[in-house]
């Protein structure tokens, strides 16, 4: 029995058919839903977002920009008035 809470798969060949009416509601929602101000915004940062990664990838491979390797916790210096505690095992 079908349950929406769970997660279900199909082979990406697999043909799955619907009416005009389903066909047209399904059309319709993401019209109206993409005509929104707020749609447009988000994908026009998203569109930012492909810029600023494919500049990201571009410049990490060049060697301008590294990766940055956080230091352990047990070399980090804790930060001024910080409390240090010490558990018994």
């Amino acid at each position: 029995m079908y349950d929406p809470k769970k997660n279900y798969k199909w082979n990406p060949k697999d043909v799955f058919e619907m009416d005009g009416d389903q066909f047209g509601r399904i059309l319709h929602s993401f019209r109206a839903i993409l005509a929104t101000e707020e749609a447009q915004k988000i994908l026009l940062v998203n569109e930012a977002n492909k810029i600023i990664e494919e500049k990201m990838q571009e410049y990490v491979e060049k060697g301008v920009i590294k990766e940055q390797v956080e230091e352990s916790q047990a070399t980090q210096v804790p930060p001024k008035g910080a409390k240090m505690s010490i558990s018994k095992k």
